[in-house]
């Protein structure tokens, strides 16, 4: 009998640990997100879906801003999985590389803007954790987060466009 009794006090304990962890992000991680999400739509109203457009199309004419501003900025003002749509601006010889480089941007985002992956968030809240206890501070990891992931979308959008269009001319796709 006691064996069924400490069964049923572990499996609702369970579930009072998983509200304590609720109740935590609540009250800290959640209204934050919930803030940053208003004010990159806001900043989308007001800069104009159009003008953002524009942008995207004149960035995907060259090389280095495919890989870099245009990922960077579609994780950035559409979030994921939105952000793959950004590659509507480009030829399809380059969208396989653009999707490359955006899918590999969707975490180095997050230590600066949690509000374009919430759900990798707590991936980076476990090394941040991490990184406190040692003292040190998280602002660094963030921005050196953010560098490497720029460097290696750069670096993972040229090697599959390189591959993407080699494949192409194999097939006389191009």
């Amino acid at each position: 009998m006691d064996v069924l009794a400490n069964l049923a006090q572990a499996f609702i304990g369970l579930f009072q640990e998983g509200g304590k962890t609720f109740l935590s992000l609540a009250g800290g991680i959640l209204p934050t997100l919930i803030t940053l999400m208003t004010a990159v739509n806001a900043l989308i109203k007001f800069v104009g879906q159009e003008r953002i457009n524009n942008i995207a199309q004149t960035a995907g004419k060259y090389t280095l801003l495919r890989y870099t501003v245009m990922p960077v900025m579609a994780v950035f003002f559409l979030t994921n999985p939105m952000a793959y749509t950004f590659g509507r601006f480009l030829p399809e010889k380059y969208k396989p590389a653009f999707y490359d480089a955006a899918v590999s941007f969707v975490h180095p985002i997050v230590g600066l803007f949690p509000h374009a992956n919430p759900s990798e968030l707590f991936v980076y809240m476990g090394i941040a954790q991490g990184i406190e206890q040692l003292g040190l501070p998280l602002g660094q990891l963030a921005i050196r987060y953010f560098i490497v992931g720029v460097i290696v979308i750069l670096i993972r959008g040229i090697v599959t466009e390189t591959l993407t269009l080699r494949m192409m001319r194999q097939r006389d796709l191009i």
